[in-house]
């Protein structure tokens, strides 16, 4: 399964795509994140169904010096090739 995912609130600048990182890798996640020019953290995972429902449960939380308003979580039907390991993208 792959997700497409957008955090939006305060999650640029306070370590949210590193905390993204981390816990996908945690949980053997593969994709990607980066940070867009409207302020948002955006990216695509891809795993198992349970671990991604964890990464999903995570991603809305954030790191403690970040505010998550809205997450958006989308299926995708027809997915890119994901990188093996979970990234930062610039």
């Amino acid at each position: 399964m792959t997700f497409s995912f957008r955090a939006r609130g305060r999650v640029q600048g306070v370590g949210y795509r590193a905390f993204v990182r981390r816990q996908a890798r945690a949980q053997a996640i593969a994709g990607w994140v980066r940070n867009e020019a409207d302020g948002s953290v955006a990216g695509l995972a891809g795993g198992q169904a349970d671990a991604l429902a964890v990464f999903r449960d995570i991603l809305r939380q954030g790191p403690p010096w970040a505010f998550v308003e809205s997450l958006d979580w989308e299926p995708l039907i027809e997915g890119e090739s994901l990188p093996a390991s979970f990234e930062i993208r610039p």
